[in-house]
């Protein structure tokens, strides 16, 4: 019987992290993209990445997906964060929008 495969959601800096862990000399292509990509686009280290998602989670009351999404994307203003979430099936308020960046920012 074949071992189930563990999926999971990460971030950009998680990602980049996992990537950076293998031998670039028995990588394929691919690995070696996607690599570069996480590397150029990561806002933050992983263990931050990863304190940001439970924070956004825990006190803004995001899902996983939402809290991936805005680690990835850093938005810096409310205008921003509110064009990313306009296509979320929930409207958020002021009060959360100013939390997200509160949370998103002060590392």
């Amino acid at each position: 019987m074949p071992e189930k495969e563990e999926k999971r959601l990460l971030s950009i800096p998680e990602a980049n992290q996992i990537l950076a862990k293998i031998d670039m000399e028995k990588a394929d292509q691919i690995q070696k993209r996607t690599l570069d990509y996480t590397a150029k686009f990561s806002k933050t280290e992983a263990d931050s990445a990863k304190k940001l998602r439970k924070q956004l989670e825990d006190e803004a009351g995001l899902s996983e997906e939402e809290a991936v999404e805005l680690v990835n994307i850093a938005p810096k203003s409310v205008e921003e964060l509110r064009t990313f979430t306009s296509g979320w099936r929930k409207l958020l308020s002021t009060e959360t929008l100013e939390k997200i960046l509160k949370i998103l920012h002060k590392s």
